[in-house]
């Protein structure tokens, strides 16, 4: 997609440079008002798209600061805790103030999204699909990356102003922020991913458009979210099952298409031919280098999770807890109730495969390559962070590109996958007391978890680990009720989804965020020094607060989330 967006890119340069009017754009940017043909209306759809890969170091898309590092998944890592201290402001939530720079930079990066996609719905609405065939189907991919900036804000900050294309970009500020509910927001939201259901392509011709499957998976993670409901203090009240059925009607049409699961977890992870855009991932960013973008459109986001022993930096460091969870019983299932009761012995204990496709140790190959071990020194701050590393968004060295001091690659980064849309639908099931319907589901992804250690041995062939998963058989490893079924689905999710940016939100969506981070700062404290003083306060931080400079530029029109005036 990268050729349009240059093309695109070109044909504003040549609009505003071929005239001796003195009243025309910035030399380089398109106005609106210039738009006459459809070639140049698909450089604002391109531009929309090119938002998905603007993100940088401090500023993850991935929501690996947001999603992981606020939860009990990672410590924030790097050199310490004035390195990046906003970060550990935000993991151990009692020192979080609006103030913050990230705040403010996520919020605004993400209103570029916005923006950017109601720049382009406007220009369409000005076309029939005499004059532009593709018209509608590009509105659809428009209002998708729509739906996909806002469902990523909502789930941030909650009270945000709601802004479409019939509002210009002058009036953004005279949009009040507590216009419209939660509830009514991920309604909006909704209403934008059902119009790419019914408007996009089953298939794209461009690698990185948004198809039919990928509006009805976010379709089906937007009613999930929509059905868990809020009261002012953020405490979930009620579960709408109207909303859980249209979550398994969603995601039966994800699950019924081409997409399916990678037959080997690690193939969703690897660079490379025959590894990236597989059949696993329903939407993915793209990116790229040597393309002429300046210093090519790697993955700013991510770069800082780069182990130091491969350049820099050591941030997003896989936690204890997490590490733990993987330990399996000696009938291949997850402890539910026990398993942080002690630090797992890797060299001993039973672990689930995903262990080693999530999280690098000391000792263990990195990236399958038996001749590449990682050792403490790939770690900046063992005493606060310790010795493990963040696999997924990361690469083998030779895929490593030299941002100086950064390192990035061009891996695409998946927004959402087809696991997660089976977990979608486990989950809204069981919610539904329909547990038995959930069963095949989550052992599908287990037993796939299970066929996953081909590639996890040592040098000499032998498995790093002692690796033992089991489907789940009810009456003999677990008996399957309601609440079971929910226990095995919420660890399911942990453990499938792990460092993808999720964990968070998970907890807030069931509403169980206070109980299980304030359980997790008591476990860890002993041994973390970084969590002392931390405390999840509940009705304040399962949100973040609305940032102080979004309050001044709106005027004080904004207002504050609870807890944080």
């Amino acid at each position: 997609m990268k050729r349009y967006f240059f093309k695109a890119i070109l044909i504003a340069i040549t609009l505003s440079s071929c005239t001796k009017d003195l009243d025309v754009g910035a030399v380089g940017a398109l106005d609106e008002s210039q738009v006459s043909n459809p070639e140049q209306a698909e450089g604002f759809v391109i531009a929309a798209y090119s938002q998905l890969g603007n993100d940088e170091i401090n500023r993850a898309f991935s929501m690996y600061q947001y999603g992981n590092v606020r939860a009990d998944d990672a410590y924030k890592g790097g050199g310490g805790i004035s390195d990046g201290d906003v970060f550990h402001f935000m993991e151990t939530f009692v020192t979080s103030r609006p103030d913050q720079w990230n705040y403010d930079g996520i919020w605004f990066n993400i209103y570029v999204g916005i923006r950017r996609a109601n720049e382009g719905l406007r220009i369409l609405n000005q076309f029939t699909t005499a004059e532009y065939p593709l018209v509608n189907i590009r509105k659809a991919e428009l209002r998708f990356l729509r739906g996909y900036w806002y469902l990523m804000l909502e789930n941030l900050f909650k009270n945000i102003p709601y802004i479409d294309e019939n509002v210009p970009a002058s009036e953004y500020k005279f949009v009040l922020n507590n216009e419209f509910t939660r509830d009514e927001i991920l309604e909006k939201i909704a209403a934008d991913f059902q119009y790419g259901t019914e408007n996009l392509p089953a298939t794209q011709p461009q690698i990185g458009r948004a198809n039919k499957y990928a509006a009805y998976a976010f379709l089906a993670k937007t009613r999930l979210f929509q059905a868990y409901k809020q009261n002012d203090q953020h405490a979930v009240t009620s579960i709408d099952a109207g909303k859980l059925e249209e979550v398994v009607q969603a995601a039966n049409q994800v699950l019924s298409s081409s997409y399916g699961l990678q037959p080997d977890f690690a193939n969703n992870f690897l660079s490379g031919s025959g590894f990236e855009n597989g059949k696993e991932a329903i939407m993915s960013v793209q990116f790229s280098s040597s393309d002429g973008a300046g210093r090519g459109r790697v993955n700013f986001g991510d770069m800082l999770t780069v182990p130091q022993g491969l350049g820099c930096c050591d941030f997003q460091k896989p936690s204890q807890t997490l590490v733990n969870a993987y330990r399996t019983n000696a009938n291949g299932v997850p402890l539910f109730e026990t398993y942080n009761q002690q630090n797992v012995d890797l060299a001993e204990a039973t672990i689930d495969p995903r262990l080693d496709h999530t999280i690098s140790r000391p000792g263990a190959p990195w990236k399958y390559d038996p001749n590449l071990l990682v050792s403490n020194g790939w770690s900046r701050n063992i005493a606060l962070y310790g010795t493990y590393n963040s696999m997924k968004e990361n690469v083998s060295p030779d895929a490593l590109i030299n941002i100086d001091p950064f390192y990035g690659n061009t891996k695409p980064r998946i927004m959402i996958r087809y696991a997660d849309v089976m977990l979608f639908k486990a989950e809204a099931l069981i919610e539904l007391g329909r547990h038995n319907e959930a069963l095949p589901l989550i052992n599908e992804i287990r037993e796939r978890a299970a066929n996953s250690a081909a590639r996890l041995v040592k040098a000499d062939g032998t498995p790093t680990a002692k690796y033992y998963v089991q489907p789940y058989i009810a009456g003999e490893n677990i008996i399957w009720n309601q609440e079971n079924a929910r226990k095995a689905l919420r660890f399911e999710r942990r453990l499938e989804m792990a460092l993808e940016g999720e964990r968070f939100f998970d907890l807030m969506r069931w509403g169980v965020t206070a109980e299980v981070m304030n359980a997790f700062f008591d476990a860890e404290r002993p041994s973390r020094s970084i969590y002392q003083g931390a405390r999840f306060t509940k009705g304040r931080d399962e949100f973040l607060p609305i940032p102080q400079n979004q309050i001044f530029w709106s005027e004080n029109r904004y207002v504050q989330n609870p807890g944080y005036n």
